[in-house]
């Protein structure tokens, strides 16, 4: 007994495989106890499992799920190879459930309600006389389907007939009736030809309007009532034979005992919407036209008021209907099944949803050899918990055997949640080991898919062992995700994606299960060590409150994990139609131990100021989720929620938490990952962070951690040396300006492009001097970030043109100066305008930082500064390389023919000077000092390096392009030499030395020169024949001033004008 009891809960918790691994050439035929079997089919890397048990659509997909797989695709060659394969060896010639990997998993998330007008009809309370008459003509029928929108009276609480069909031949073929009984709920049920079924469907009779439809089929005898999209009753008729006679009456409101008259059993509310189709709708169908989507296949009527006769007693009204405007669901599109392999191309086709049929899970080879091992150990030794659990499954032994897609009784997987709590309790000291942890894990997910199905049978489930469900479901998932599992989890890591695995079955189940488990209540709330629960439930009106949940608190902690839902946020649900809202909440106080801490999560850096060292990003906090509910239907709803984290830790790490949240879309064959998309940090306190999120989903918080690279004192120091730098620069850059204007520098192409240059660089740095005065204005900080990023934009374009003027100096390049000069403007000036305009019009909204007036680091909107920069300083650093090589070359050339013997031992003095010139004088206006800022965060010393390098840039300019550039120095010294002419002219008055009547008369006179007169000039050395000393005396010249000249003889007469100045202050 012992054995077969381990071997049904082995099948139900397991994919159970042969002893002999599968091979490609045939597939391993897997069985048990019941004559189910499961063909198992491995290729290179992954394996395939076809289940030979028809289940619906959503069955197959979370019975792979269960079994750690998904359903097979055909979209890639492998996998449609290896299902194929499969296929091809089972025999197998139903179609099968396919997954399309181009839709998302089913999220019916209403984001509103549309109001759609109706023309009614009113039944009066008054009278049992009214009714309406369809005044068309009814073919027989194989197969029928009737929708109508109902609100009943809520006064009322008779036998009512919705509608009825009658023929000449038999007046009960086809009719609706309904009656509200104690607990006021409106009971439905079906007369087909005659048979009248059970009162079992029903909806509240709240005043609401409500949509019904039934089915029935002929061929197969199958009849469903569905109400407002679900169904609700369903059976087989055993007379099977004939169709619903034509030629018949349909009357609305009134039970016709004859054809057409005497009228019994009259209905008393509003009526709208009704129509009727010759065929057995399907339940995507039907879910479709709830929603108020048209469909008009093979329709017979359409609700049309001009077809009706009524009596008069019956009056029009206009009733305004509030239909859910959803996500197309999988299911109202159909689901995808392979329908034909034998041929080429594969038929694949869209089914109903609800029908069964048989379906191949894939997963990684890997993957299931892991699930293989653990099974045969589990089987040849059992675990503590395993064999506890046997032990007590001996009155559950039907239960047991069972095959984990037949499980679809709450009686069933309730049973074997509570032998497994009691296992669990047993076993609390021996713990839960890997194996165990699987297979709890492979029970929850299979657990969470039952609520859907008992939704549709109410009656058979009481309130309380729907409350001991979801307790006992609650305790098994406490005790997986339990903190000391945490080495567990890394243990079967190849076959579990991870703890969110777990919180993902409980959201599904209590989303499922809140109608049910509410029914009764406004508030329930299930409390374990590790998760806490909470559903809040409220009618919306005009007042209704905002709705808050916290974690359970302690002493220690007095800010506590909470999340709530604005009231702005609920005063919009009920202006957009929903009635009732449900708030569905969950803490998890475990899960942070869980994640592998060794291993990083992928995370864009926040912090890029060089202050820190990013290290890495750990979860850092307890996972909060909520999960809105308007009228039963998920909503996407904007939550605000604060959580603790780490405090920081003095010894020089710094956390810096970041909003996020799990999404399990993100990687799907892992599980999902962490995204921080929509959600934002609202403040950031001691201990904990208030974050911002616009939709609804499992929250938590993450810690980028940093290893603090400076000090306050070091921060505040270069924050001061930043500033006096770009003061001392600007004055740099100003005087620089100045002197290429005032000193009268050559015009030339070099002097345009460093005073373009010199203007942008200054502009830029004046702004991020005063940046700081500007963040007290949202506008003004806007307005001096777009204006930063165009000036420093422009000073590296201008920094780009200075590296192509040097190329072109360089190497020789055939442009025109008029041509270039255009060139290097649009570079200049043009290329900045651009980025900074495109940038502007695509990411206006993310354009700013939050805390000060620069680019935001947090987005793309960076890369409009970073990417041209790079690119820049790269071209830059190309052409100082080529200057550097050009410039040596020379020195070689020129050492070669100074001292043709001597070149090649040129000096080692005169080659570093060759190399380091070009780079002194370049490294300023190329902006290759820039390149320090990629080494900032390695050391503090750098980041000093990088500001002394830039924030004096503009004085580094002045000194090298100004006070030592020879072009401004003899600019200044033409200045000196002509001021200095200009001043000794002006103070001079000219003196003619030829007769004049107003100029003294001049003595002239020739005479030998003498060595001891005073008036003879002299000379290097004795007085020659052809040479005559002239000796003149000016009387208006100082006493005793004379100027002497030295004359030779030419030949022909020569007048002489000679003019003398007197200098200044004679």
């Amino acid at each position: 007994m012992t054995g077969a009891l381990h071997t049904g809960l082995i099948l139900l918790l397991f994919v159970v495989v042969c002893e002999s691994e599968p091979t490609h050439a045939e597939p391993d035929r897997v069985g048990d106890s019941h004559g189910q079997y499961r063909l198992v089919h491995l290729t290179s890397n992954r394996a395939f499992q076809l289940v030979n048990n028809s289940v619906s659509y959503s069955r197959a997909d979370s019975f792979c799920r269960g079994q750690f797989s998904s359903l097979a695709t055909l979209d890639q060659s492998d996998d449609r190879d290896g299902a194929l394969e499969l296929l091809q060896h089972s025999g197998l010639r139903s179609p099968i459930w396919v997954r399309d990997p181009s839709k998302a998993a089913s999220k019916s998330v209403a984001l509103t309600k549309k109001y759609k007008q109706f023309s009614a009809l009113n039944f009066p309370k008054e009278t049992h006389e009214g009714f309406a008459r369809v005044n068309i003509s009814f073919p027989t029928l194989s197969s029928v389907s009737v929708c109508v929108r109902v609100q009943w009276h809520p006064e009322w609480n008779e036998v009512s007939t919705i509608f009825s069909y009658a023929a000449p031949v038999f007046t009960n073929e086809f009719q609706l009736r309904g009656q509200m009984d104690v607990q006021r709920r409106v009971l439905l049920a079906l007369i087909i030809r005659g048979k009248h079924l059970p009162y079992k469907a029903s909806f509240p009779n709240d005043g609401a309007w409500h949509h019904i439809c039934v089915t029935w089929r002929r061929s197969s005898g199958h009849w469903a009532i569905y109400v407002d999209g679900d169904k609700k009753d369903m059976g087989l008729d055993t007379d099977t034979s004939k169709d619903i006679h034509g030629d018949g009456i349909l009357i609305l409101g009134q039970d016709q005992d004859s054809f057409g008259g005497n009228f019994t059993e009259p209905f008393c509310g509003n009526i709208t919407d009704l129509n009727v189709w010759n065929m057995s709708l399907e339940a995507r169908h039907i879910s479709a036209l709830t929603a108020c989507s048209p469909m008009t296949q093979e329709m017979i009527f359409s609700w049309n008021l001009n077809q009706l006769s009524s009596h008069p007693v019956v009056k029009e009204m206009r009733a305004v209907l509030v239909c859910p405007v959803v996500h197309q669901r999988t299911e109202q599109q159909g689901c995808r099944s392979l329908q034909s392999w034998s041929d080429q191309p594969l038929v694949v086709n869209l089914t109903d949803c609800a029908d069964r049929l048989p379906f191949i899970c894939r997963s990684s080879r890997e993957r299931y050899l892991k699930i293989k091992q653990m099974s045969e150990s589990q089987s040849s030794q059992p675990t503590a918990f395993m064999d506890q659990l046997m032990k007590l499954s001996n009155k559950t032994q039907s239960v047991l055997g069972q095959q984990p897609s037949e499980l679809s009784s709450l009686a069933q997987v309730s049973t074997l949640l509570d032998v497994s709590v009691q296992a669990l309790e047993d076993t609390q000291q021996d713990g839960l080991q890997p194996t165990d942890m699987v297979s709890l894990i492979q029970l929850l997910s299979l657990a969470a898919d039952i609520p859907t199905l008992l939704l549709s049978d109410p009656k058979n489930h009481s309130q309380d062992s729907i409350q001991e469900f979801s307790q006992d479901f609650i305790s098994v998932a406490d005790n997986i995700i339990g903190e000391d599992n945490a080495l567990k989890w890394q243990a079967i890591k190849e076959v579990v994606n991870g703890p969110m695995d777990v919180v993902k079955s409980i959201d599904q189940m209590v989303t499922s299960l809140s109608p049910r488990l509410m029914a009764e209540t406004d508030y329930l709330t299930i409390h374990s060590p590790n998760i806490k629960l909470e559903v809040q439930q409220q009618r919306l009106q005009e007042e209704s409150r905002g709705s808050s949940f916290c974690g359970p608190g302690t002493e220690k902690n007095a800010n506590l994990d909470c999340i709530s839902v604005p009231h702005h946020k609920i005063q919009e649900l009920h202006k957009n139609g929903f009635c009732k809202l449900t708030l569905v909440s969950t803490w998890y106080g475990s899960l942070r131990p869980l994640f592998n801490l060794e291993e990083n999560i992928s995370m864009v850096p926040t912090v890029t100021d060089g202050s820190e060292r990013y290290l890495g990003t750990v979860l850092g906090s307890s996972v909060i989720s909520t999960t809105v509910l308007g009228d039963g239907q998920p909503v996407s709803m904007a939550v605000r929620f604060q959580l603790q984290h780490r405090i920081q830790n003095p010894t020089g790490v710094v956390y810096d938490p970041v909003c996020a949240f799990w999404d399990f879309d993100l990687t799907p064959e892992a599980g999902g990952w962490w995204n921080t998309k929509g959600c934002e940090v609202v403040s950031k306190q001691h201990g904990y962070t208030v974050c911002y999120c616009n939709h609804t989903t499992n929250f938590a918080l993450l810690l980028q951690v940093y290893e603090v690279q400076r000090s306050p004192e070091n921060e505040k120091a270069l924050q001061v040396l930043t500033f006096i730098g770009c003061g001392v620069s600007l004055c740099g850059l100003l005087f620089t300006f100045i002197l290429f204007i005032a000193v009268g520098v050559p015009k030339s192409d070099r002097t345009t492009v460093h005073k373009n240059l010199i203007v942008a660089l200054g502009v830029a740095e004046l702004l991020l001097m005063c940046s700081n005065w500007a963040t007290a204005s949202e506008a003004a900080c806007f307005m001096v970030t777009a204006l930063l990023h165009l000036f420093f934009m422009a000073s590296f374009s201008w920094m780009l043109v200075e590296g192509l003027l040097l190329w072109s100096k360089v190497v020789s390049v055939n442009i025109s100066e008029g041509r270039r000069m255009k060139l290097y403007y649009i570079i200049g000036w043009g290329l900045p305008v651009l980025i900074v305009g495109v940038t502007l019009a695509v990411s206006v909204g993310e354009y700013k930082a939050d805390d000060h007036c620069w680019l935001n680091v947090k987005t793309d909107t960076i890369w409009a500064f970073v990417g041209p920069v790079v690119f820049i300083l790269a071209v830059n650093a190309v052409v100082l390389c080529r200057v550097v090589m050009v410039t040596v070359s020379s020195a070689h050339r020129r050492a070669k023919m100074l001292s043709p013997s001597s070149a090649s031992k040129m000096q080692t003095f005169d080659l570093t000077w060759a190399v380091t010139r070009p780079v002194l004088i370049l490294l300023p206006v190329l902006g290759l000092t820039w390149l320090c800022g990629v080494l900032v965060h390695l050391s503090v010393i750098v980041a000093y390096v990088f500001i002394a390098f830039n924030a004096f840039q503009g004085l580094y300019i002045f000194l090298v392009y100004a006070v030592y550039n020879s072009e401004v120095r003899n600019a200044i010294k033409r200045i000196k030499e002509k001021r200095k002419a200009l001043s000794f002219t002006n103070c001079s008055q000219p003196t003619s030395f030829l007769p004049s009547q107003r100029a003294p008369v001049t003595s002239w006179g020739r005479s030998p020169l003498t060595p001891s007169s005073a008036e003879t000039s002299e000379t290097s050395g004795p007085p020659s024949s052809s040479s005559t000393s002239l000796v003149i005396k000016n009387e208006s010249f100082r006493k005793e001033s004379f100027v002497s000249f030295s004359i030779k003889p030419v030949q022909g007469n020569q007048v002489v004008q000679l003019t003398g100045f007197r200098p200044s202050g004679c």
